[in-house]
């Protein structure tokens, strides 16, 4: 894990590889509990018998559960401190290279393009890589915006 004493420090790193987060896998559980939460129900990601019969061969992860899964394995990359707190401020150009099959393995890839000094703090674009192990294409690719202030 890369570790910043002040969000000045990430001025040097701009550029820089950050690092991979750990693998995990996205199982059925995790998708269905994210369909739960989200209204999304679409067979193509919970009901496996059908989904056998469908485009993929099985069920595949929602585009915004990948997304999300940035803010679990990001801060296994990275961490700022000397902050009083960090902001998610949002994303842009989000893109969905891959289906995310359920029971791939998937990690986080970061790499910050953009630091910029904002009134109390900074603000970060990193651009994050969601890797499917053994894919040569990822599921997702965004660039995430962070405030990290004083």
């Amino acid at each position: 894990m890369k570790i910043f004493s002040s969000p000045s420090g990430l001025f040097e790193a701009l550029g820089d590889h950050l690092g991979y987060s750990d693998w995990i896998v996205v199982d059925q559980e995790r998708v269905d509990l994210f369909a739960e939460a989200t209204g999304d129900k679409q067979w193509i990601h919970v009901d496996p018998q059908k989904a056998s019969d469908g485009p993929f061969g099985k069920t595949i992860a929602h585009g915004y559960l990948t997304l999300s899964l940035t803010n679990c394995l990001l801060p296994e990359i990275f961490q700022v401190d000397g902050i009083s707190m960090g902001i998610n401020y949002g994303t842009d150009r989000v893109r969905f290279p891959a289906p995310l099959m359920v029971g791939s393995t998937v990690r986080a890839g970061a790499e910050l393009v953009d630091v910029t000094e904002i009134e109390g703090g900074v603000q970060t674009v990193v651009r994050v890589t969601i890797e499917i192990e053994g894919m040569e294409r990822p599921a997702c690719v965004v660039d995430s915006l962070s405030r990290f202030i004083w």
